[in-house]
């Protein structure tokens, strides 16, 4: 009987240590929080799926899970169709200086987040940012990007400034890998720019845009670098349940309830997990 080789296992064998380490150990013992409970009279104890029950019926928690769902449903097609824009113009060979054009609109992604929110609240400061001095030098008054019916479209902003570049060079790097036959049997048949655009380009973006929109799902559901920061400029329109991650941090950090913000981590990677498989399961349906 011929010996079964693990070389293999020797080569993947790193990867998976760190791989149990920095994702299935933090999981594991987060589930193993959740199920239990702690009170400064009677210690810890288990409470199997009481935390689940709690964070189910917890209003904060739904009322930050519709604040990101709605973030999702607005920002996200707007930074996507941005996206999609500026890979077509830049592909199509007719934007001047193309190359540092790309390089512009993909820099903001290289700035670090906290760094670009600071940049972005300073300028929306209405006392001393650049609203500020608009107001100043033009004698008018412009709305508040921070204030608590704005703040989140300003949030929006910062996000689309951030990574639509990024979802720009996905969605460039997939046109790049057309073959030219398609353009030149397209040209002698007589298409135009619009033609060639959506019998050839769009089709070959179907599966980079469904993965740039599962990214961008999970990253919207992730939302916790920008209103953290601007929570510091705006108190009163952030709360701390302005976000699903912000009230697991908060309640971890501030309120030393780790069961629950345990709890409320796992429910949000869940309805992550489900929206994106949705998403998933759509797009390829569509793709069929």
């Amino acid at each position: 009987m011929k010996r079964r080789s693990w070389a293999g296992w020797r080569f993947v064998a790193p990867f998976m240590t760190v791989f149990a380490l920095v994702f299935l150990a933090p999981i594991g013992y987060s589930i193993y929080l959740s199920l239990y409970r702690t009170r400064l009279i009677g210690g810890t104890t288990f409470v199997g799926l009481d935390n689940y029950t709690k964070a189910i019926q917890d209003p904060q928690f739904w009322s930050a899970f519709g604040r990101v769902a709605l973030f999702l449903a607005v920002q996200v097609p707007i930074m996507l169709l941005l996206a999609l824009f500026l890979a077509l113009a830049i592909d199509s060979g007719r934007l001047f200086g193309a190359g540092f054009f790309r390089i512009s609109v993909f820099l903001p992604y290289a700035v670090p987040a906290v760094v670009a929110t600071l940049l972005w609240g300073f300028m929306y400061g209405n006392r001393f940012g650049l609203v500020a001095n608009v107001n100043d030098l033009l004698g008018v008054h412009l709305p508040d990007p921070l204030s608590p019916r704005y703040v989140l479209a300003s949030i929006g902003n910062v996000v689309t400034w951030e990574f639509v570049g990024y979802n720009m060079l996905i969605l460039y790097s997939a046109l790049r890998v057309v073959s030219p036959a398609l353009y030149e049997a397209a040209a002698l048949d007589g298409a135009g720019q619009l033609r060639i655009i959506r019998a050839i380009k769009l089709p070959a973006l179907r599966g980079p845009l469904l993965i740039a929109t599962i990214f961008s799902i999970i990253g919207s559901f992730q939302l916790f670098a920008e209103p953290s920061i601007l929570r510091i400029l705006a108190p009163n329109a952030i709360a701390t349940y302005f976000t699903p991650n912000l009230y697991a941090y908060y309640l971890s950090f501030g309120g030393q309830q780790y069961n629950y913000a345990a709890t409320v981590a796992i429910v949000m990677g869940l309805l992550t997990m489900l929206v994106a498989y949705v998403v998933q399961l759509r797009g390829m349906r569509k793709a069929v």
